[in-house]
């Protein structure tokens, strides 16, 4: 199965342009990120509880939508 980091990494961008590609940027960085999970509710608190990610918990969302189709 294809995890949430390996999903994102698509969206990484040097400059990025939108929240998409700052929050993969961010994830890549964070030697922290569950990179190995495909659990939302892992994902998900991580994501809530880790202060660089409280404005782009939306976007975090909105992207776990689109993984669970890549994913089916």
């Amino acid at each position: 199965m294809k995890t949430f980091y390996h999903f994102i990494l698509k969206y990484r961008e040097p400059a990025p342009r939108n929240k998409k590609e700052e929050l993969a940027n961010r994830i890549y960085k964070d030697g922290d990120f569950p990179r190995r999970s495909a659990d939302y509710n892992e994902i998900s608190q991580y994501i809530e509880t880790t202060e660089q990610y409280f404005s782009l918990a939306v976007i975090f969302d909105e992207l776990w939508e689109e993984y669970l189709t890549v994913i089916k």
